[in-house]
């Protein structure tokens, strides 16, 4: 019988931009006060319902931040993690989306319509991002075989990887939400294969004062 590793995967906390609505991706931005009490309920609730051994991070601000408020609650460091990287937004990294939909109708509509298919101006594609969040997944789960492992990742990041783990291509990148501080839980067996146990769960967000950016 195949031995099982798991992955708890969440997504950072909320930034100033996730309010602003704007392209993040690359830009190193800070979690607000409220992302902020969001990592440290994420941090307490993963230690009573989902422990993990590891913690691993994006090495963007927002995601280290909330994966030291995880790892902190275990007794353990946040690692930086090139692998969980965001997306590369080229051109459009910063601009506000209703700015970007106005200007750019069509490349807007192909963003919204296809994703599988387009790129960002200067940026990546969600295919690129695909392989290198797998391939650091892999890695991470070999060095971690059998255990739990945290991984805190971004939404285009988280959903590429779970669209992966449900066995779908990148045109359903849309069909899957990722709220701020959400939890994701998989596992991996020794063939590869995936079995999901938790998507998109945000039940410890509920008791916090402030609205949850989408």
């Amino acid at each position: 019988m195949s031995s099982r590793t798991r992955v708890v995967l969440v997504r950072h906390g909320q930034t100033a931009w996730n309010r602003e609505a704007r392209f993040r991706g690359r830009a190193d931005l800070p979690l607000d006060r409220f992302g902020q009490s969001q990592a440290e309920a994420t941090g307490r609730h993963l230690l009573e319902r989902w422990p993990v051994d590891a913690v691993y991070a994006s090495p963007l601000q927002r995601a280290l931040q909330t994966g030291a408020a995880i790892a902190g609650a275990h007794g353990l460091s946040v690692q930086p993690f090139e692998g969980l990287l965001d997306i590369d937004f080229g051109a459009w990294e910063g601009r506000p989306i209703h700015d970007l939909a106005e200007r750019h109708p069509e490349l807007w509509q192909a963003w919204m319509e296809t994703p599988h298919t387009f790129r960002f101006p200067g940026g990546e594609s969600l295919d690129q991002v695909r392989d290198r969040v797998l391939t650091g997944l892999h890695e991470l789960t070999a060095r971690h075989a059998g255990g739990c492992v945290g991984m805190v990742g971004h939404t285009v990041v988280n959903r590429v990887l779970l669209c992966a783990v449900l066995g779908l291509g990148n045109d359903r990148f849309w069909r899957l939400e990722q709220e701020t501080c959400a939890v994701n839980v998989f596992d991996i067996d020794d063939d590869g294969l995936f079995t999901l146990v938790l998507l998109n769960d945000t039940c410890h967000l509920q008791d916090l004062e402030d609205g949850i950016a989408p």
